[in-house]
C-alpha cells in the first residue's frame, strides 16, 4: 500500500485528526489509526466528485467520542466552521486536511453518529513502488552529532513526548535537563550552577505557557536561545504570543529534523549569560 504524498502535510493531517479525536473524548476513549488497500468502483467515484475508480491506499482515523449528526457532518470541511468553544478552535484544521488530500489526488469522507464516535477515511491513489523506494532512500538523513558539551533544557508536559525528545537529543550527544512544566523548568534556570545552552519548550502547557516561560528564562539568562515545539502552527501560534521570527518545530517531526535545528541554533547563537 504505497501512496505519493507530501510527508510534512501528511503528518500534520494525521496530527490534526488525532487532536480532534482527543477533543471529542473529554472523558477518555480509544483512538484508532489503520491503513489498508481498497479497490473502489464506479459508485464510489459517483459519490466522491473528482475521484476516479481504481485502487486506493486508505488511512482511517477513528475515535469513540461524542460523534456528529448529519447537519454537522455536512459543514465540517467549511473554512472557519467549528463546534468548539470560543478560542479553542479556528475551524481551519479539517479544511486543511481536505485540501491536502485533494492536492494529493485523493478524497476524504467521514462516518459518524452522535454518541458513537467518528471515523475519517483518507483515500490516496495507489502509487508505483519505485516512487516509494526513491523517497525511502532520500529520507535516510544522518543525525548531526553534538560538537561540544552543550546542555539543553527540555520542557514538555506530555511524558511520552518528553521521553522521545530527551532520547533523541541524548542520542546526538547532548547533556539534558528536563521538566514537565514551567515551574520545574524555573528550578533549573534559577540554579546558578546549572549550565543551559538552549531551552526547548512546548507552547501550550498547563499553568504557564511556553512563551511566558521563555520570557522569564531570558530575564535570568540573557540571550538564552529558545526553540518552541508545538502541534499547532501559523496563526494559532501567533495568537498564543509566539513571535513570527521565533524558532519553531511543528509536531510531529523526525529525530533528524530536531537534531539539525538544535545544531543550527547552537552554532549561530551567542552563549547566554546569567542576569
Amino acid at each position: 500500500c504505497l501512496a505519493k504524498v507530501d510527508p510534512v502535510q501528511f503528518q500534520q493531517a494525521i496530527m490534526n485528526l488525532a487532536t480532534n479525536a482527543r477533543d471529542a473524548m473529554p472523558n477518555g476513549g480509544e483512538l484508532g489509526i489503520r491503513t489498508y488497500r481498497a479497490d473502489m468502483g464506479v459508485d464510489f467515484a459517483r459519490e466522491h466528485p473528482g475521484a476516479a475508480p481504481g485502487p486506493y491506499v486508505v488511512v482511517a482515523v477513528g475515535d469513540t467520542g461524542i460523534g456528529m449528526d448529519a447537519r454537522t457532518q455536512a459543514r465540517i470541511f467549511d473554512p472557519f466552521f467549528t463546534t468548539k468553544e470560543g478560542g479553542k478552535g479556528t475551524g481551519l484544521g479539517l479544511p486543511m486536511v481536505y485540501g491536502f488530500v485533494k492536492q494529493s489526488g485523493g478524497t476524504i469522507d467521514v462516518e459518524s453518529k452522535p454518541g458513537r464516535g467518528s471515523e475519517f477515511r483518507l483515500y490516496f491513489p495507489l502509487a508505483d513502488e519505485s516512487v516509494h523506494v526513491e523517497v525511502a532512500v532520500s529520507a535516510k538523513e544522518p543525525l548531526p552529532r553534538a560538537h561540544g558539551p552543550e546542555t539543553i533544557l527540555v520542557v514538555e508536559d506530555e511524558a511520552p513526548v518528553r521521553r522521545l525528545l530527551v532520547a533523541a537529543l541524548r542520542a546526538s550527544g547532548y547533556e539534558i535537563l528536563e521538566a514537565s512544566d514551567a515551574m520545574g523548568a524555573m528550578l533549573w534556570i534559577n540554579r546558578p550552577e546549572s549550565r543551559i545552552d538552549l531551552l526547548i519548550t512546548d507552547v501550550v502547557m498547563p499553568g504557564m505557557s511556553g512563551v511566558n516561560l521563555a520570557e522569564l528564562a531570558r530575564l535570568r539568562r540573557r540571550g538564552l536561545p529558545v526553540l518552541y515545539v508545538s502541534g499547532y502552527g501559523g496563526e494559532t501560534l501567533v495568537g498564543r504570543g509566539v513571535d513570527g521570527s521565533a524558532a519553531i518545530l511543528i509536531k510531529p517531526f523526525t529525530d533528524a529534523q530536531l537534531a539539525k535545528k538544535v545544531r543550527q541554533m547552537l552554532d549561530t547563537t551567542p552563549k547566554s549569560t546569567s542576569a
